[in-house]
């Protein structure tokens, strides 16, 4: 029973923060007027009186975290401090327009082009705030206070019989050319891909000033175009070389002595099954059948705390690229290749050091027993993923016994999940078959199937019973351990609105009136448009409709997997928030109390945003090499549907190749066309003509 009401006070705490998000959005609407509860509770539609309680206890957490004051008793204001300034990190969009978050403050903060000042995309700027005609807050940058950048890619335009040229950088949310002068174009030449260093912005300057530090060479050329992603993502080449001399000292020796510290698993089945052009094994999975009828299951991970310690150079590097990066011809790996592909990397026929979540099942799946420390194993074999589902598929092969266990067992988890709540998004991803040049000769599609699932299943089960080891005690009930979670918070309510109201057009029906049934009816919708015309649009904008996952020292739960308590650890080689939770796991199996949470907070803040960095260079890498196959195919005709549609034009995508590209509204010669946001659709205002996101009958309907 205490777990229960601890539990139940914790979801509370999470929804008190979702109504401060409606609360603070609702006040900024007129930011200078003073607001009773009453008026609140009505302006966010909470009218009965248990939700007018939730308000009062919304509004009182606002008000101790700064986030609103109380002008006189009862009534509520949006604190924007005394002198009406704020600091925040700005954000451009391709018009120029730009919004600065704010700490503190849940709504991003409008900032018309004429008012950016000389601010670049990601700066610390001081701004100041006003309601702009009585209607929504805006602001004006007073000072850049802290560049986030200074160098950037773009390509160099020299000015004709002029001693001067600009650099045209590659991300349009830079909002301004840099000029160079003649005598800093560092051997570049007019046309040529650059990275230029901004210098100087004098007040009253149109254009910052910069020079040219590196010449990448011709647009187009393809290491050109690679290693433009790689900088303007600041993403390194190489390590440093002292990096990889302490890469090279590391000891790989499988010592007698450190056996002994060890739960000994080598004499136990034990396979990896990995995508075919893996090097980097980090997971393994050993099956045997107990005595008592029984499976014991062991997860097995590798164990790269052995190897890189906190304070050391190769620690440190590992922490400041937090992730591995995957471009479509190569991989930026967060740890030497010595370490990534060979000393940690769980290679067949070979002992090696692992840190393990072992698990007993019946054949239910259910757990009996589950234990948690580091291990020794030897992998037995290799498997790719493609063999593992042929054993699945046809019962036979080597070790097919194993594998169909561990798919039956997998499956009745993946079903229990669902039924839970989670959400099953199975997109399939665009992958591209390379020559000898890294040039792309075909497309296709990497898809979901029992095998992919089989390990996905296990891995999740690790993650989610180490975050509940952490997180609870014995007896069920709250720790005070601290941990870095994969946290994914609920959906913003008002897209999720937007999406039932969008997919009612298509037929298809949403119920929001809890959590259970959003999950419902998002897994059903996802059922429902496999195959049909509509899928990807609304796949897309229901994937749009969730938070982002991060990760964090607060454990609110994971949205889309249902559970109350998830991290990640199963990927130490590539991930360094794992690498955090085995150094943490290890501290508390050791009996160590709990560490700083500011200190650790931070490192999850770090590694949210070098995901999402290594994320944008993943997709722009793709982006490229479809125009690189697409260029191929010049003057030749191709079927697709509209994937997109914005006020300014609509995307439409070649669906066997994914494709996909922008047809501007202006470009249209039939019609002059109007945008309707609610129904993501655009009309010919003469004839009718209807381009929609996705195609009924095809993805032109009428006239």
């Amino acid at each position: 029973m205490p777990k229960k009401r601890k539990y139940i006070s914790q979801k509370n705490d999470h929804k008190l923060r979702e109504i401060g998000k409606l609360i603070l959005r609702y006040m900024n609407e007129n930011s200078t007027k003073v607001y009773n509860y009453k008026q609140i509770a009505d302006g966010i539609d909470y009218k009965n009186p248990r939700q007018r309680e939730l308000v009062i206890q919304a509004l009182h957490k606002l008000q101790a975290s700064d986030r609103i004051k109380e002008s006189e008793k009862g009534k509520y204001i949006v604190n924007l401090n005394i002198k009406g300034t704020l600091t925040g990190t700005i954000d451009f969009n391709q018009s120029g327009n730009a919004y600065v978050s704010v700490e503190g403050i849940e709504d991003d903060i409008f900032i018309h082009s004429k008012n950016v000042k000389d601010a670049l995309q990601g700066d610390k700027v001081l701004i100041v705030t006003y309601t702009y005609k009585g209607k929504k807050l805006e602001g004006s940058v007073l000072e850049v206070l802290e560049r986030t950048r200074t160098e950037f890619v773009g390509t160099l335009q020299v000015v004709p019989h002029k001693d001067f040229g600009f650099v045209v950088c590659d991300k349009k949310t830079i909002n301004t050319d840099i000029f160079i002068p003649k005598g800093k174009f560092g051997g570049a030449e007019n046309g040529d891909k650059v990275i230029v260093k901004m210098t100087e912005w004098r007040p009253g300057d149109k254009n910052p000033e910069g020079e040219i530090i590196q010449v990448l060479g011709a647009p187009g050329e393809h290491e050109t175009e690679i290693h433009s992603i790689l900088a303007e993502y600041g993403l390194p080449y190489t390590f440093p070389e002292e990096v990889e001399r302490d890469a090279d000292k590391i000891d790989r020796s499988i010592s007698d002595e450190e056996v002994a510290k060890r739960w000994d698993m080598r004499d136990v089945c034990t396979f990896t099954i990995d995508p075919k052009d893996a090097k980097d094994f980090d997971d393994a999975l050993s099956i045997r059948k107990l005595d008592n009828g029984n499976w014991e299951i062991g997860v097995h991970i590798a164990d790269v705390s052995h190897y890189v310690i906190p304070g050391t150079q190769l620690d440190d590097e590992a922490y400041q690229r937090a992730t591995s990066v995957y471009l479509v011809d190569r991989v930026v790996p967060m740890l030497p290749e010595v370490l990534s592909n060979d000393v940690c990397s769980l290679r067949p026929n070979e002992d090696k050091f692992t840190f393990s979540a072992v698990f007993q099942l019946d054949d239910d799946a259910k757990i009996h027993k589950q234990w948690f420390g580091r291990t020794v194993i030897h992998s037995d074999r290799r498997f790719t993923y493609e063999e593992a589902q042929e054993r699945i598929e046809t019962q036979q092969g080597d070790l097919q016994e194993e594998i169909n266990v561990l798919d039956r067992l997998a499956k009745i988890m993946r079903a229990e999940r669902i039924r839970q709540g989670a959400i099953t998004f199975d997109r399939s991803e665009v992958r591209f078959n390379l020559d000898e040049n890294n040039e792309p000769v075909g497309v296709y599609f990497k898809i979901s199937k029992d095998s992919n699932h089989l390990i996905e299943e296990f891995m999740l089960l690790a993650n989610k019973k180490v975050s509940e080891f952490i997180s609870l005690n014995k007896k069920g009930d709250i720790s005070q351990n601290t941990f870095i979670y994969r946290v994914h918070a609920d959906p913003d309510p008002a897209k999720l609105e937007a999406l039932r109201d969008f997919v009612s057009t298509f037929g298809y029906k949403m119920d929001l009136a809890n959590t259970k049934k959003v999950a419902e009816s998002l897994n059903q919708l996802l059922h429902d448009v496999k195959g049909k015309g509509e899928e990807n649009m609304i796949e897309t904008l229901a994937m749009r409709s969730m938070s982002k996952a991060v990760y964090s020292t607060e454990p609110i739960g994971h949205y889309g997997l249902g559970f109350d308590y998830y991290s990640h650890f199963t990927s130490p080689i590539r991930r360094y928030p794992d690498l955090i939770a085995h150094r943490l796991l290890q501290h508390y199996l050791n009996g160590g109390k709990s560490p700083d949470k500011n200190a650790l907070e931070e490192q999850a803040k770090h590694c949210s945003a070098m995901e999402r960095l290594a994320a944008d260079a993943e997709r722009d890498s793709i982006k490229f090499m479809q125009v690189k196959f697409m260029e191929k195919h010049l003057g030749e005709t191709f079927t697709g549907v509209i994937s997109g549609v914005a006020e300014f034009g609509f995307w439409v995508e070649i669906p066997e190749n994914g494709a996909e590209g922008l047809i501007k509204l202006r470009d249209l010669v039939d019609d002059s066309y109007t945008y309707d946001a609610k129904t993501h659709a655009v009309y010919g205002n003469r004839h009718g003509r209807k381009k929609i996101p996705v195609g009924r009958s095809g993805s032109d309907q009428g006239g």
